[in-house]
């Protein structure tokens, strides 16, 4: 198969059937880099409101740049995935101090920032300044493993190598940002995971798995693992205001950075955990009903317990990093998606259990 026959079908394919109307297209670099940030593991539908509220709060690196944690996680919350608005804020910052509030157009100079690897600064310098550069995201990888056969699981290192080959190959010198744009399209709505659209493809004449009826076969599937299941309670606790109080989480790992309601092991003493460990005496103490979480690498079952504090638990609002959040003069915090579930259903009746 020639360059030009795979690159100018994905063009011509393009013109006709591209999406053309994404609102970070045709658009300087920082909304592109801000969108394939949002596009890492989440599909376009999904983002696009998000993408939308971020770049309107944050419409310039400078006014990312200093812009509190909190505010920034804040537009970030349900989207998942925190770290990447992290990097984000973490790059922005760099950006400004270093690089005069310019994104580099190098390639190894944009991967050196946070967050950034290969196949989103070459995504970056294609769709908003036409460098010929190639990608490799998960749609890119779905559509090159089928038409060139290549056997493996992309997450092995020798299999991604061999797909970075062919991307390079394959990449044109021209119309570099439509035919991103085009692979990228062409995997999300066409050449998709389970239910491709082969009739109405336009590499169909030329995809090897088509031919030798094998598009399942490709790309490999990842080797199964069976998630760990682990257990937590999380603590709603209520003072005589009826504010809930939150504690913000480490800066990395789970929730990094997140406000989430305080966290203990299951089968312990409630009343004596929040004694010892926040320093004033609870009542009127239920459980709720649990419910799951799962993150990539494991299953989270959360059970809830309401409560409430006594007058003294008032003055942990001087101590960081916890707060008496009020539900009706909410603060811009960033919250963890179980956090954000649980008090929208404060206001319902609570199907009571009495511990």
């Amino acid at each position: 198969m020639s360059e030009t026959s795979f690159s100018d079908r994905l063009l011509s394919w393009f013109d006709q059937h591209g999406r053309k109307d994404l609102p970070w297209q045709n658009q300087s670099p920082y909304p592109v880099w801000v969108s394939e940030i949002m596009l890492q593991q989440t599909q376009v539908k999904t983002v696009i409101p998000y993408y939308l509220r971020f770049i309107k709060r944050f419409p310039s690196i400078q006014e990312l740049a200093v812009a509190s944690t909190d505010e920034v996680l804040h537009h970030w919350s349900g989207l998942g995935y925190y770290a990447r608005g992290r990097n984000l804020h973490l790059a922005a910052k760099i950006i400004c101090e270093q690089c005069d509030a310019e994104l580099p157009s190098d390639l190894e100079d944009l991967m050196a920032l946070p967050g950034i690897g290969r196949s989103t600064a070459g995504a970056i310098l294609s769709l908003s300044k036409n460098q010929r550069q190639p990608i490799l995201d998960g749609n890119v990888k779905r559509v090159l493993a089928r038409c060139f056969t290549i056997p493996g699981w992309p997450g092995k290192r020798d299999v991604e190598q061999n797909l970075w080959r062919v991307s390079e190959q394959h990449t044109p010198t021209q119309r570099v940002a439509d035919y991103t744009q085009a692979i990228m399209d062409l995997g999300a709505t066409v050449c998709s995971r389970s239910k491709p659209s082969c009739s109405c493809c336009p590499m169909q004449a030329i995809c090897l798995a088509y031919k030798s009826d094998n598009i399942t076969h490709y790309p490999g599937k990842k080797p199964k693992k069976t998630l760990p299941e682990k257990h937590t309670v999380m603590l709603l606790l209520r003072n005589d205001k009826s504010e809930v109080l939150l504690q913000q989480r480490p800066p990395t790992g789970i929730w990094g950075g997140l406000w989430c309601f305080p966290q203990c092991e299951p089968d312990i003493d409630i009343k004596s955990w929040c004694k010892k460990n926040l320093g004033f005496n609870i009542s009127n103490t239920t459980s709720g009903e649990h419910f799951s979480h799962t993150f990539s690498h494991y299953r989270l079952h959360i059970t809830p317990i309401y409560a409430q504090a006594n007058r003294s638990a008032n003055s942990i609002m001087e101590a960081a990093p916890q707060l008496w959040y009020n539900r009706q003069q909410p603060q811009s915090l960033g919250l963890a998606a179980p956090v954000s579930k649980l008090l929208s259903q404060l206001d319902q009746p609570i199907p009571e259990k009495l511990l």
